[in-house]
C-alpha cells in the first residue's frame, strides 16, 4: 500500500494528467513490489495513492525554474527488493517523461516506513499486520477459486 507525491512545475504536466500519472504510478509501485496479481484486491488497490503537487516553480542551484519533477514513493517495511526498486525508478521516470511530452529531470525517492510506522484506519501496520492482510487475501483466492 505504497503512498506517491509527485512535485512538478504547474505548468510542466498537461492540465489532464493528475488522473493517469495517479493511475499509471500507484500500478507501477504494485507491480515493483513483486506480487502485483495478488495485491490487486479491494483493500490493496484503494490505500494505495498518488498525490500530485503542482507547484509555481522548482529551482534547482544552476536554474531559478527548472523542468524537473520529484516522485517520492513511501512503502511498508521491506516491500521493495533491490530489483523492485529498478524496476520502479525506470518506469516512474519513464510515466512521468512520457505524460509531460519531453525530457525532464526526474529524482525518484524511495523511502520506507519503519517497523509498524506505516498508519491506515487507526492500525499501525507492521509486518505482522501486513502478513495476516496477505493470508486473508489468499484465503478469500482460494475460495473464490473453488466457489
Amino acid at each position: 500500500m505504497p503512498m506517491i507525491d509527485v512535485y512538478a512545475p504547474a505548468s510542466l504536466f498537461p492540465a489532464d494528467a493528475d488522473e493517469k500519472l495517479g493511475t499509471e504510478l500507484t500500478h507501477a509501485v504494485l507491480r515493483a513490489e513483486g506480487h502485483y496479481e495478488e495485491v490487486i484486491a479491494p483493500f490493496f488497490t484503494e490505500n494505495t495513492a498518488a498525490f500530485v503537487h503542482r507547484l509555481p516553480v522548482v529551482s534547482t542551484a544552476a536554474a531559478s525554474s527548472a523542468t524537473a519533477v520529484r516522485v517520492q514513493i513511501v512503502t511498508p517495511p521491506g516491500s521493495l527488493n533491490r530489483d523492485g526498486q529498478r524496476q520502479i525508478t525506470k518506469e516512474a521516470t519513464e510515466i512521468v517523461q512520457r505524460l509531460a511530452g519531453s525530457e525532464v529531470t526526474t529524482w525518484v525517492i524511495l523511502t520506507e516506513a519503519a517497523e509498524g510506522g506505516w498508519g491506515l484506519s487507526g492500525t499501525a501496520f507492521g509486518k505482522e499486520e501486513f502478513a495476516a492482510l496477505a493470508a486473508r487475501a489468499a484465503a478469500a483466492r482460494a475460495a473464490a477459486a473453488g466457489a
